[in-house]
């Protein structure tokens, strides 16, 4: 089967997981509002499908490398199906938490094997090209979900919106089954699986995946957040053992010491984490300095996801034409300079300013994911495709919490401390973000210092 036609069920699977999660970012505010519960629980509905999909892409990858692509596809889009089908159902926080749970499993389950299709199927000379459609479909699905989504819930509440996501769900399962061809992926024996390591990996990680969450909610000195800190450094010694004995690790050392996936997961790090966090911290900016005209931080949240539509697009191929270290850093300078327009902010910051602060750091960003899954996954072998990309993005997913555990503190707890001396709440704001940009600087310059060292990467994807 043609590379392109085989990709219609990936692709359509992506797109069902952006328009989803789209519809689904107005979920948690009006689920707690209509239960009467305190606001800070919208954290929890959030970590608990966080901690899925993160946890669960590299075990879930590996089950896809023995079952097969098409196979785990549609098992990931009925558990998701399933998971959105018991959010509408959810009558209580712990019910919710479970459903969110589901459905962060059903996206753990296609997101490596769309991945792993590019990898494997795509010619070696377009597989950034690859990418970018893939992350292109994944950034555009995204930027009318919210939109709609809180149409919805206004005028017929937040059942209604998830049972129309339940709808979507169902029509893409059949275009999937109906689309996807014969499975071109080379199955493997379930002899001598890593379920114990499996166990753990999903120990650890939703661990990890804590610390931050706990920080912020409960203090940095707390118990709970010591608790889950020893917890998470007790299951990694217990998952290093584990992983050490195993046959077929669910985690390949030898796939994770490669300097290439390194640098690039310790320059996801240090940048990508910024989105997440730049978007919270405007929402909170625009409330500070222009209270009465909040909306206006809704429309530059909505170039930044074009800006990585577009970034993806038009940065990501270039990957495939010259030597990727050199894209990425190109890419990473563009991420650089829509944080240092932060430095422009003030008490009157026009809509057009944070459109374009937030819409070229969306384009840099989006040039940055499309690039690092190309330099990370360069030379994967088929076999292990699924637990490669499943691993890929299970450190992925970690870049965002970490960016908003840094970053939003960092913002909110100076404008709280400066308004604590004394000074007036939108100055505190402004001074508050200028700060914010330098922290950003230097996380990005340290970013583009570890792109230096990448290995070199030929057109075929081969590292030198």
């Amino acid at each position: 089967m043609d590379y392109k036609k085989g990709f219609i069920p990936y692709a359509l699977a992506a797109f069902l997981i952006g328009i989803v999660g789209g519809f689904s970012t107005v979920l948690g505010p009006a689920f707690v509002q209509d239960l009467g519960i305190a606001y800070n629980n919208t954290t929890w509905t959030a970590l608990a499908q966080a901690m899925s999909t993160a946890a669960c892409a590299p075990i879930l990858g590996k089950v896809g490398d023995v079952i097969g692509r098409k196979t785990t596809l549609l098992l990931g889009i009925a558990v998701f199906t399933l998971g959105n089908v018991l959010s509408a159902l959810a009558n209580s926080l712990v019910f919710m938490l479970v459903a969110r749970f589901v459905v962060g499993v059903g996206t753990a389950a296609m997101a490596p094997v769309i991945l792993a299709y590019i990898v494997t199927r795509f010619p070696r000379d377009k597989i950034a090209k690859g990418f970018s459609l893939y992350m292109l479909i994944s950034s555009a699905s995204v930027i009318f979900g919210p939109t709609l989504g809180g149409l919805i819930v206004s005028a017929y509440g937040w059942r209604a919106m998830l049972w129309v996501c339940v709808g979507i769900c169902v029509s893409v399962f059949f275009a999937c089954l109906v689309t996807a061809g014969k499975d071109s992926s080379q199955r493997q024996k379930l002899q001598n699986f890593d379920g114990f390591g499996a166990v753990l990996v999903l120990v650890f990680f939703s661990f990890v995946l804590c610390i931050p969450s706990f920080g912020q909610n409960f203090g940095w000195t707390s118990n709970a957040f010591i608790v889950v800190l020893i917890a998470a450094a007790i299951s990694l010694l217990g998952l290093i053992v584990a992983e050490r004995k195993a046959v077929h690790p669910i985690l390949s050392g030898g796939f994770m010491k490669r300097s290439a996936f390194v640098l690039s997961i310790l320059a996801l790090f240090l940048t990508q984490g910024l989105m997440q966090a730049n978007m919270t911290n405007t929402i909170v900016f625009v409330n500070y300095t222009q209270p009465d005209n909040s909306v206006i931080s809704g429309y530059a949240i909505s170039v930044m996801y074009l800006g990585m539509s577009l970034g993806a697009v038009v940065l990501g191929p270039l990957a495939d034409r010259f030597e990727p270290k050199f894209v990425l850093i190109g890419s990473l300078m563009l991420t650089g300079i829509g944080c240092a327009l932060l430095f422009l902010f003030s008490t009157a910051t026009s809509v057009l300013l944070l459109m374009a602060s937030l819409g070229i750091l969306g384009f840099g960003l989006g040039g940055n994911g499309t690039i690092f899954m190309k330099v990370a996954l360069a030379g994967l072998p088929q076999q292990e495709a699924g637990a490669g990309t499943g691993t890929y993005g299970l450190f992925r997913d970690l870049a965002a919490p970490f960016g908003v555990a840094v970053f939003v503190p960092l913002f909110t707890n100076q404008i709280t401390g400066w308004i604590a001396t004394g000074a007036d709440a939108a100055d505190a704001a402004v001074r508050s973000i200028h700060l914010l940009a330098v922290a950003e600087l230097l996380c990005v310059a340290a970013g583009i210092a570890a792109v230096f060292f990448l290995p070199r990467i030929r057109n075929k994807g081969e590292e030198k």
